[in-house]
C-alpha cells in the first residue's frame, strides 16, 4: 500500500531509513501523476513507497528540486540515490531500487 507522508514525518520515515525508498512527488490534478500512481501501488506491496503532495508540501518539494511531476526520488541513508521525472514504466521504477 502507497503512503502518503507529510514533511513532518520526512526525516523518520525517509531519510532515516536503511532501505531504499521512493518518494512520488505528485500532485492531484497531474494527469502523468494519476497515470503513474496505479504502478506506484502495483510494487508498494514489496518495497517502501511515500507519495508526497506538492501542492499541500510546497517546501519539501523546493528543498529536494523537484520542479516537474511525477518526480520520483530514491533514497537511502538519508541521501538521493537517483531520481525519474514525468511517467515511466515499472521496469524503470522498479531500476530506482537497483
Amino acid at each position: 500500500m502507497l503512503k502518503y507522508i507529510k514533511s513532518s514525518e520526512f526525516e523518520e520515515e525517509v531519510l532515516k531509513s536503511k532501505e531504499i525508498v521512493l518518494v512520488d512527488f505528485y500532485a492531484d490534478w497531474c494527469g502523468p501523476c494519476k497515470m503513474l500512481s496505479p504502478i506506484l501501488e502495483e510494487i508498494a506491496d514489496e518495497h517502501n513507497i511515500y507519495k508526497v503532495n506538492v501542492d499541500d508540501e510546497e517546501e519539501l518539494a523546493y528543498k529536494y528540486g523537484v520542479m516537474s511531476i511525477p518526480c520520483v526520488i530514491a533514497f537511502k541513508d538519508g541521501k538521493e540515490l537517483k531520481r525519474s521525472i514525468g511517467f515511466v514504466e515499472k521496469d524503470s521504477l522498479l531500476e530506482l531500487f537497483k
